[in-house]
């Protein structure tokens, strides 16, 4: 499907080059693909305003870019040239959601993340290619499901934009898992969550977390919820 006209990288470059080039100019991409500012003592995500809604997309981006990252720097050995390339370019997109947020927070963004990827087999491409699959499918579930609780207009524009590149990037996964099954949303069926009536699943922060936490070691509260 994406192999002819238009070349998958193509179109995830074109889907993300806009925040990737903000990314670099504002983190600095090209010296470190880490961050300061660690979170020593758990971070809080307070759901009564907007800052509460964007530290909760801002984590669950630091948890995308860090596995990308990490893919990114030593893929599988069966990955194809193709693969490579495709993960190198979606690594840029979510380091420029990561940076984007934490942009837009300021002062009142939470510290960085400490992950645990130890349930993760990197040397393989199908333990790599699922855990995509399933990152991609709920943090565009997670987008769906906060949305509604941010009241800045801008924010909410901000949102929309990056969950439609979230949804891109799910839907290539999904392909290259099992070509044709882009729309299907089985990683998140014990979740609740279907796409019966055509559109994607939304997600209630605790539900998200709940399976978030499997990956994030440091302790996140949550309050006003």
């Amino acid at each position: 499907m994406f192999d002819k006209a238009v070349g998958r990288r193509s179109f995830l470059q074109y889907a993300g080059a806009g925040a990737a080039g903000i990314a670099l100019v504002a983190a600095g991409c090209s010296k470190d693909r880490g961050y300061d500012n660690p979170t020593m003592n758990g971070a809080t995500l307070d759901f009564k305003d907007d800052t509460g809604v964007l530290n909760y997309a801002y984590a669950l981006e630091q948890l995308e870019a860090a596995f990308y990252v990490k893919v990114a720097s030593a893929p599988p050995s069966s990955f194809t040239a193709a693969q490579k390339a495709y993960f190198q370019d979606i690594q840029f997109h979510e380091i420029a959601h990561r940076e984007l947020f934490k942009a837009a927070l300021t002062t009142s963004a939470i510290g960085s993340l400490e992950v645990d990827f130890s349930s993760i087999d990197f040397t393989n491409a199908g333990s790599v290619l699922s855990t995509a699959m399933a990152f991609e499918d709920l943090g565009v579930a997670a987008y769906n499901g906060a949305g509604s609780r941010l009241k800045d207009g801008n924010f909410l524009l901000l949102a929309g934009k990056i969950v439609s590149v979230e949804a891109r990037h799910a839907a290539y996964v999904r392909d290259m898992i099992s070509n044709g099954s882009f729309a299907d949303l089985n990683s998140l069926a014990s979740l609740g969550a279907n796409n019966s009536a055509g559109l994607d699943a939304a997600l209630t922060p605790d539900k998200v977390l709940n399976v978030a936490k499997t990956y994030i070691k440091t302790k996140i509260n949550v309050i006003n919820l």
